[in-house]
């Protein structure tokens, strides 16, 4: 590391920065003392595991993609079942498939808002990572 002194113009620099900060302005608006709340939050998986399994076909071919779900869960985090759909495709059916046949494997933390659990549509994605695969994403 470098000592400050071999840098003296960046040593005052950071002092004058410093000081500057720490002195009051008649004219800095301040913000009301409030910690942030939580409460607002979308639904959050709880799966211990991934529940989705990886079509062999493709994993052996070292082929990657990304699915994104249209799901809707309740005020309980169940996933209402006639509401999954498919609002991103991998370009890779086997891959769409398997996201969309793990579904009702899924388990949810409800949405919250104002710290209440409520029902919510919400967008899912799913990420298919081989580990050897160096990319071959469509």
């Amino acid at each position: 590391m470098t000592s400050p002194s071999r840098f003296p113009a960046a040593s005052c620099l950071l002092l004058a920065l410093a000081l500057a900060c720490s002195r009051g302005d008649a004219n800095t608006v301040r913000l009301p003392d409030q910690t942030a709340r939580r409460g607002d939050d979308p639904p959050v998986m709880i799966n211990p595991e991934p529940p989705v399994d990886y079509p062999p076909s493709l994993y052996s071919r070292g082929i990657e993609g990304k699915v994104v779900l249209r799901l809707h869960v309740d005020e309980l985090g169940r996933v209402s079942a006639d509401s999954s759909r498919l609002a991103a495709s991998s370009g890779y059916p086997a891959l769409d498939s398997a996201a969309l046949d793990a579904v009702p494997r899924f388990r949810f933390a409800p949405a919250l808002r104002n710290g209440a659990p409520v029902a919510a549509t919400f967008l899912q994605p799913i990420q298919f990572r081989h580990p050897a695969a160096g990319g071959a994403t469509p």
